[in-house]
């Protein structure tokens, strides 16, 4: 697989995309390795990057004031991950996103990604596809929050993300679906019976 051949093919599920139109979006992107546990956005900086993850797995999360994570989305290969807020409105992230594991993202700064809007149209379709998507999603945890069982919501987290879930470490998976490490190894225990 090409350098980018897994961000061509994810663009290319939602519009299609001549040999110079891909040519030209090829062209405004850049790659970057990751280390373990490497940050791409720490709470406070600015985030104008649409990142996707070609290799690895990151993850967006906060820190409550007593010093506890809370995961928003993990983001294995073929994910695109960022924070939003920051990324719309200019103003300072409010989210953390690192590296799970040695990772290679692909960035397109919001600059080029203005000038892909003008070159190419249809990319504010793709984009606005990836954004509804996300909101649906977002929508969609914030409902299961309010009236799914840690047990039902651990359980969707498998449909979501099943290749993390023999591979990330217990205290994620808990943060993500809201309970305690403690809680979760508990509750695993009793549905493995």
């Amino acid at each position: 697989m090409n350098d980018f051949e897994r961000i061509v093919r994810n663009v290319t599920q939602h519009i299609s995309l001549t040999a110079d139109e891909e040519a030209y979006f090829i062209s405004l992107l850049s790659k970057k390795l990751i280390r373990r546990r490497q940050f791409v956005l720490q709470e406070g900086e600015v985030f104008t990057n649409s990142c996707f993850v070609n290799s690895g797995c990151l993850r967006s999360y906060t820190i409550d004031k007593n010093g506890v994570e809370h995961i928003l989305q993990f983001a294995p290969p073929g994910w695109w991950i960022g924070d939003f807020y920051s990324s719309i409105t200019g103003k300072p992230a409010i989210l953390f996103i690192d590296a799970i594991d040695e990772s290679e993202i692909i960035l397109l700064p919001k600059e080029h990604r203005e000038l892909l809007f003008e070159k190419v149209p249809k990319f504010e379709r793709f984009f606005r596809i990836l954004i509804e998507n996300s909101m649906a999603s977002n929508q969609q945890r914030i409902l299961d929050k309010l009236s799914l069982t840690a047990e039902e919501r651990f359980e969707k987290f498998c449909i979501k993300y099943p290749t993390l879930v023999a591979c990330l470490p217990q205290k994620y998976i808990a943060s993500y679906i809201g309970v305690t490490p403690e809680f979760f190894s508990k509750m695993r225990s009793k549905m493995n019976k």
